[in-house]
């Protein structure tokens, strides 16, 4: 089954506010013919609203990336998925591996995020994927099949297809050091078969995985070409509006 294509930009913390209105008011002209695939902007925090503001009449979605769990309450410098969707974020990223390993966050906590951005009316992109020890050890499976068992714990089979998977390897993440194709494929076609045991067939055809790891535009293209993998989640090549633009018209 032909899935639409989602490409998505994570920010980290980087750009002020007139960065990122920049950004997308030079981003528009290049994009504006483009349909057949999703578009997604993931900035920090503060910037939100400026992307919000700046992206209009487009077809650019919005996301977070990070929430916590709980509606409200003293969690200070914690968001809610109540205060995103008041920002009009559609998407939030969740588990990101410098969620995991900078911050401490487990696969329990993710999960209750998860179920707390499901709940929202946010579509969650979890992410999973093997540290370079973890690698080497051939653990890979074991890891990503972990992740995605306690990631998704609780989420219903009517929802589970809106949700989105990314497999991040750690060690590929702003190293310049990418996945092979082939190991992609390989990760996806696991996390894909993990859908279809637990949620049947359907939800393995429908839900969507990307691949993310020092993605460019010059090996976007090959990924998209892999069978399975329904676009990328990038992080520095979707600083800039020409690099992200060429990312989008792969």
């Amino acid at each position: 089954m032909a899935r639409r294509p989602l490409i998505a930009a994570n920010w980290k913390m980087h750009k002020t506010q007139q960065e990122a209105r920049s950004f997308v008011a030079a981003l528009l002209p290049k994009i504006r013919d483009i349909r057949d695939r999703d578009i997604l902007i993931c900035p920090s925090f503060p910037l939100i609203s400026a992307v919000d503001q700046a992206r209009k009449e487009s077809q650019i979605l919005l996301g977070a990336q990070n929430m916590y769990f709980e509606e409200k309450g003293a969690f200070t410098g914690e968001v809610s998925h109540g205060m995103l969707k008041d920002l009009h974020c559609e998407f939030v990223i969740l588990g990101h591996s410098e969620r995991r390993w900078v911050f401490g966050e487990t696969d329990q906590m993710i999960n209750k995020k998860v179920l707390a951005a499901i709940q929202g009316g946010l579509i969650p992109i979890l992410c999973v994927g093997e540290k370079l020890s973890e690698r080497e050890q051939n653990l890979t499976e074991q890891v990503i099949l972990n992740q995605m068992d306690l990631g998704i714990k609780g989420v219903p089979e009517d929802v589970i297809v809106n949700l989105v998977v990314a497999y991040e390897p750690v060690w590929a993440i702003g190293t310049g050091r990418n996945a092979s194709a082939k190991d992609a494929k390989d990760a996806v076609s696991l996390i894909r078969e993990f859908i279809h045991s637990r949620y049947g067939s359907v939800a393995a055809d429908k839900i969507r995985i990307l691949y993310g790891g020092s993605v460019k535009p010059e090996n976007m293209a090959t990924y998209m070409k892999e069978d399975g993998i329904d676009g990328g989640l990038v992080g520095g090549a979707s600083l800039e509006p020409d690099s992200f633009a060429k990312l989008i018209c792969y």
